[in-house]
């Protein structure tokens, strides 16, 4: 490694908390001082700020990313053995949920430019049990929402959108409007894990709707399914975000989309390197779609990737596989005959992502000596 450059990092969250640390300490000092360490005030005030931000009228902060998922489809009101159309390439979290409800969940095609559900795919998936659509916003890119919602209202069905990775990312409809990711479907759904865009410093998430009923109904959920304390309505669960989380999440909310621009100019510099590489494929931009590169993730061709990824760890560079296992190949998902399921573009993903290290705090020198490194293991 360059002798006097910072560790590389896949994500860097102590220079990130450096440059907030007045900030983030007094916060966390305040909850502390006030002892108001569930549902205290932060807690509704990010709720209120990121109604602002998304362009949505509510909220419902949650424990994490995959509680949010559930309470969406807990709140949809499906019954077991419903359908649930899905990515296969994505994290577990997304079609886990929907087997602890006992739905059952039906994997379809990604496009294998964008990495996000391919729209054709999914009508051909559509049977009298499906109920719902749940396209992930992968890497930070918006799937195509317009032809997704387009085929919900055809079908009758709802969307829960997975914006775990893609917080802040812009969609541009055919029409001229503009909405966040998580703010177009029937519900969205987020985490704040700390490695996230968004991230707190533990766990969290949230659920949002414009949807007064669904709004009503996913709080109560949330709440042991109450919605005046010891009178339960619903069954429900404990999920709720802690103040302390809220706290850190109203100051780094603000810092988003600073965020997301340090993120594509690193995305920025990759793609100009790596432009003339033929084995390299590097992402591909959906045009509806404003990146927020959670991840940075190449297509790689006629280049070893176990091989590249243990070069790269040599040189203390860090890489990841997201994912090498897509869900329908998971055991978990056995007993719904999953691994039976044809999708080729799928499993060639799986062979070929290799995601490099991208965050707010990457240096010019550090991108600089992540990419030399990979041009010499592949030119030698």
């Amino acid at each position: 490694m360059h002798p006097v450059m910072k560790k590389i990092q896949m994500v860097d969250l102590i220079t990130q908390y450096e440059k907030i640390k007045p900030a983030v300490d007094t916060a966390i000092q305040n909850v502390i001082s006030n002892a108001q360490f569930i549902n205290g005030p932060d807690v509704a005030a990010f709720q209120s700020e990121l109604e602002s931000y998304l362009g949505v009228k509510h909220v419902i902060p949650c424990a994490n990313g995959t509680d949010a998922l559930q309470i969406a489809l807990m709140a949809l009101g499906l019954k077991p053995g419903d359908e649930v159309i899905t990515p296969s390439f994505t994290y577990i979290a997304t079609t886990e949920v929907m087997a602890l409800l006992g739905l059952k969940p039906v994997f379809v095609e990604v496009d294998k430019e964008t990495f996000c559900i391919n729209p054709e795919t999914i009508k051909a998936a559509i049977t009298s049990k499906t109920k719902a659509i749940v396209p992930v916003h992968l890497y930070g890119q918006a799937a195509d929402m317009d032809q997704i919602m387009a085929i919900a209202d055809e079908f009758g069905l709802a969307v829960v959108e997975d914006n775990a990775q893609a917080i802040g990312c812009d969609y541009h409809h055919q029409d001229g409007r503009i909405s966040k990711t998580g703010a177009i479907g029937t519900i969205g759904c987020t985490s704040f894990f700390p490695s996230k865009n968004l991230g707190c410093y533990g766990d969290g998430g949230a659920i949002c709707t414009n949807d007064d009923e669904l709004a009503s109904k996913m709080r109560m959920i949330a709440n042991h399914g109450q919605s005046k304390r010891y009178y339960h309505d619903v069954v429900g669960c404990n999920s709720r975000l802690d103040t302390i989380q809220a706290a850190v999440l109203r100051i780094k909310l603000r810092e988003l989309d600073d965020y997301i621009s340090a993120r594509r100019k690193a995305a920025d510099y990759y793609d100009q390197y790596f432009s003339s590489f033929s084995q390299i494929q590097t992402p591909v931009r959906n045009a509806n779609s404003k990146h927020v590169f959670h991840q940075y993730t190449l297509q790689l061709e006629g280049i070893d990737r176990n091989e590249l990824s243990a070069y790269l760890a040599e040189k203390d560079i860090p890489s990841m596989i997201y994912y090498p296992v897509p869900a329908h190949r998971q055991k978990m998902f056995s007993a719904f005959g999953s691994e039976n399921t044809n999708l080729p573009v799928t499993d060639w993903l799986t062979e070929r992502v290799l995601s490099l290290p991208i965050h707010t705090e990457l240096q010019d020198e550090q991108l600089e000596f992540i990419c030399s490194e990979i041009k010499k293991f592949i030119i030698g």
